[in-house]
């Protein structure tokens, strides 16, 4: 499952509003399970589930339907996608949260092969290790990031006014006077920004602002982060690097699913999985479909 943890940890935040509540999300899904981790900015909740997991809650909601669990997963990262990316896809699928006790449940509805089609995921209250680790630490990298680009800015701004002053020297002149600046200083710049920019700056709102503008951002530090990990693995135990497929590998799923089929006869699980010319393990194909390439959640 470590491939799971990785692969959600490198995913961009998604802004969702649904009825009055506004979530931020995350999703990743493979062939072998998914990771989903949900916020309302008071609390997070986590899901991963395997295989064997899908398979019996496909068979609870959905007793007409008959499928590989692989074939559910692709179906819910068809309809996760939209969502995420905020497409809008009418008619599509229906979704709705509830909280339950300290678990939140996030309801699908939709429809497959002429059937309704329906999926619960039920959240758990994250771990206070896995809330730090997609949110905490990135967040501090984040900070110091920016930091250390305002500080590279500054630089930069002092040897413009050098380059400046050295043309004024010189005798040259502003052709147009109200281009002329005064020299930066950085500490008066600071103290007017905290008086200031600050208040509206730091607004966190419903977490959409930081969806928008922030997300580049935050996939560069958690990368970095998932990057360093391999790194003390590779230095200490070379084997514990090895089990994690690096994005794009065969797990993934494609982005359209396997056309599922209603009631009898049921679709028997691959015997032996074939592979293409690259070594990549396709997925199982159901009669009539042609083959796509394949893609993560959010490739």
């Amino acid at each position: 499952m470590e491939e799971l943890e990785q692969g959600l940890l490198k995913q961009p935040w998604a802004w969702l509003q649904l009825a009055e509540n506004s979530l931020l999300a995350k999703a990743y899904i493979t062939k072998q399970g998914y990771a989903l981790l949900i916020s309302d900015l008071q609390e997070v909740w986590h899901e991963q589930v395997d295989t064997s997991v899908v398979s019996q809650r496909a068979k609870e909601l959905n007793k007409r339907l008959t499928a590989p669990p692989e074939a559910f997963l692709c179906r819910l990262d068809d309809l996760l996608r939209p969502l995420f990316k905020d497409i809008a896809c009418p008619g599509k699928a229906t979704f709705s949260c509830d909280h339950v006790a300290e678990a939140l449940i996030l309801r699908v509805q939709s429809e497959l092969s002429g059937l309704p089609f329906y999926w619960n995921f039920h959240c758990i209250l994250a771990s206070p290790s896995l809330v730090s680790q997609h949110l905490i630490r990135p967040l501090m990298g984040m900070s110091l990031a920016l930091q250390c680009q305002v500080r590279d800015l500054a630089t930069l701004l002092h040897m413009k006014d050098l380059e400046i002053q050295d043309y004024q020297e010189s005798g040259a002149t502003l052709s147009r006077g109200r281009l002329k600046t005064e020299p930066f200083e950085e500490n008066c710049f600071l103290e007017q920004f905290m008086v200031e920019k600050l208040p509206e700056a730091c607004s966190v709102g419903d977490g959409r602002p930081f969806v928008t503008n922030l997300q580049n951002l935050y996939m560069a530090v958690t990368r970095q982060e998932v990057h360093e990990r391999h790194k003390h693995q590779d230095t200490g135990d070379p084997q514990t690097s090895s089990s994690a497929s690096p994005p794009g590998t065969d797990s993934q799923l494609l982005n359209q699913p396997d056309e599922l089929v209603s009631s009898a006869p049921s679709l028997p699980g691959p015997e032996k999985e074939p592979t293409g010319p690259s070594g990549s393990v396709q997925r199982p194909q159901l009669s009539k479909v042609k083959k796509k390439k394949l893609r993560g959640l959010f490739d």
